[in-house]
């Protein structure tokens, strides 16, 4: 990597670094999956065996690491910087002509490969891991994915012109699902069609059903009730009646797909930033609130740019003199600062999704914040 860090500072800073941030975050994701471990043995059974539980959390590992990153990073570089300080090597830089322009812009070229990292994980290994994970517990255990919700999760959906050419104009389906299935198959199905008046136009439920990958649900054991208007001369006399049959196969086109269906049970800080930006589209295109899932969408393309403040947060560590404390209590306080901005970031987002804040606003406002305190902390002690 001599062409990323061409000086010799550079590649030592690196060198250090490096080591202590795999080190910690070893150490720091063998202790979460312990904690994690301890936590899946209540599900053990004779199908759930104990290996099975021990691969379920190991596929979770990659999720888990995304999420200690940073602070693996603050940990590790205040270690480094303060053992520096302790043995007098950074005033040794300083007084080589390292300043605090140099120093960050080092800082910013070794967290380039955690943040690639950190992206090739979150984006490629972790989501593949993930799903291969529940789907071992799931089969172990024969259950299903579920909402949170006791009446199942509520979508809305666009009704077609009988060609099949596009929506029509105000027409909108409510779609209400029970569960899913492991193999994408829904079931207790419950829909409500509306004209562009919304006046009702029927309701149908379905036992399970299944998509067929060409925009189509192919449903099973369907009740369906039309209501027909009647007029007569005068437009307020109007009457509706209702028709019921029950139809053992019926084909739907619908925009709704499994993938939609499986973003709408799992949290948002949990997806891809590319599923995030397609279900966004998808609430949009439907005139449905976004904000949590814009919100989580920003912050996941913030994140990487966090492990950068958190490196930089560490480098005034550098800067103090051996009498501000020992290396033990700064690192001590490098662990209270990484939990405040975690606490911060968590507060703040809420605060966003309940004032409807701008969502960039939301996800870049917290890291900001913290670089400038870091720069802020770096002119004092510099000057100390």
């Amino acid at each position: 990597m001599s062409w990323l860090f061409p000086k010799i500072y550079e590649r030592y800073f690196a060198k250090q670094i490096y080591a202590s941030f795999g080190f910690i975050l070893f150490a720091l994701l063998a202790l979460f999956l312990f904690f994690d471990i301890l936590s899946e043995l209540g599900s053990v059974n004779s199908k759930y065996t104990l290996p099975l539980a021990l691969l379920h959390v190991l596929l979770k590992a990659p999720s888990r690491m995304v999420e200690i990153i940073p602070i693996a990073g603050l940990i590790g570089s205040i270690y480094v910087f303060a053992m520096m300080a302790s043995q007098s090597e950074f005033t040794i830089f300083r007084v080589a002509g390292l300043d605090i322009k140099r120093s960050l812009f080092t800082l910013a070229k070794i967290s380039l490969p955690i943040v690639i990292l950190t992206l090739a994980i979150s984006e490629g290994l972790g989501p593949y891991s993930e799903r291969l994970s529940e789907r071992i517990r799931m089969d172990a255990l024969g259950s299903t994915f579920s909402s949170q919700f006791r009446s199942g999760v509520w979508l809305k959906d666009q009704l077609r012109d009988q060609d099949g050419a596009g929506p029509v104009k105000a027409g909108v389906r409510y779609v209400n699902v029970g569960s899913i299935d492991q193999d994408d198959q829904i079931r207790q199905i419950r829909m409500y069609e509306f004209d562009p008046n919304y006046r009702l136009l029927s309701i149908r439920s379905a036992a399970s059903g299944r998509f067929d990958n060409k925009g189509v649900w192919e449903l099973n054991d369907v009740s369906e009730t039309r209501f027909i208007e009647k007029r007569g001369s005068d437009p307020l006399d109007a009457v509706y009646t209702a028709q019921t049959k029950s139809i053992p196969k019926l084909s739907l086109e619908s925009q709704v797909t499994p993938q939609i269906l499986n973003v709408l049970l799992i949290s948002p800080e949990k997806m891809s930033i590319m599923s995030l930006g397609q279900f966004i589209l998808h609430l949009q295109e439907n005139k449905q609130d976004a904000q949590r899932h814009a919100i989580a969408f920003w912050k996941k393309i913030v994140y990487p740019f966090i492990i950068f403040v958190m490196l930089a947060l560490a480098l005034p560590f550098a800067f103090m003199k051996v009498r501000a404390g020992s290396v033990g209590i700064k690192v001590f306080g490098g662990i209270m600062l990484g939990m405040s901005f975690q606490l911060f970031n968590t507060l703040f987002s809420s605060v966003g999704l309940l004032g409807a804040l701008p969502a960039l606003f939301t996800a870049i406002f917290p890291p900001l914040l913290y670089l400038i305190l870091a720069i802020a902390a770096l002119k004092w002690v510099s000057r100390a």
